[in-house]
């Protein structure tokens, strides 16, 4: 079988799969500033004093993280032409789709993060006469940033992995790019092979940062 490969296809199309690659990638970024701005929110509101705020916060983080991804696609990508009532591009419906479910896990990770911080820092914070909100920016959140850097770079690579999902919905990413060139020229296996290899390459690479940080972060 390995006998009949060809990789010059992959070489004759590096353009049109670096274009691919290119969407992956600033639908990835966007999605992570998003999501973690949006998810910064909501932690906050969980851990908010108000029961209102906190449950409200609660069950938007709760419904998101029960729905597939890949439902959640669908839903915005049908949902936001229709509530906007006018054509919207496929790359923004999925982009606000990702930043919305990235936001609930994200939500989880940075209140985990916050909680962690000793109290007596928060007590510090309160006794500088600090107020709730300057405490948070100047005192809790630095050190929370710090705390949960790690696990924040796990979510960043899932994410890269699933924004193979707008497949489902034909947005040109690597995937789809890769797979338009494998039914052109007819050769599948080695456009998904390299596909696999790249993808494997980039997470593994990842990875092995996340494991440095965090021996770092444990000296």
């Amino acid at each position: 079988m390995f006998e009949d490969f060809d990789y010059s296809v992959v070489a004759n199309n590096l353009h049109f799969l670096f274009e691919g690659m290119q969407t992956t990638l600033i639908l990835t970024l966007i999605a992570i500033v998003g999501g973690l701005l949006l998810g910064t929110l909501l932690a906050l509101a969980r851990l908010s004093p108000f029961r209102a705020l906190s449950y409200c916060a609660g069950s938007y983080v709760n419904f998101f993280r029960s729905m597939p991804l890949i439902l959640v696609i669908f839903w915005f990508y049908f949902l936001v032409p229709h509530i906007l009532g006018r054509p919207v591009g496929g790359f923004y419906s999925v982009l606000v789709a990702f930043v919305m479910f990235e936001a609930a896990y994200y939500c989880e990770i940075m209140r985990a993060g916050i909680q962690s911080v000793r109290k007596d820092q928060i007590y510090a914070g309160q006794a500088l006469g600090l107020t709730y909100s300057q405490n948070m920016r100047y005192v809790v959140l630095p050190q929370a940033f710090r705390n949960m850097v790690p696990i924040l770079l796990t979510q960043a690579i899932i994410l890269f992995q699933d924004t193979s999902l707008v497949y489902v919905v034909g947005i040109k990413d690597f995937l789809v790019s890769a797979d338009l060139v494998a039914n052109r020229e007819n050769r599948v296996m080695e456009m998904f092979i390299t596909v696999a290899l790249v993808y494997f390459v980039i997470c593994l690479a990842g990875s092995l940062f996340v494991k440095r940080l965090q021996r770092k972060f444990a000296q």
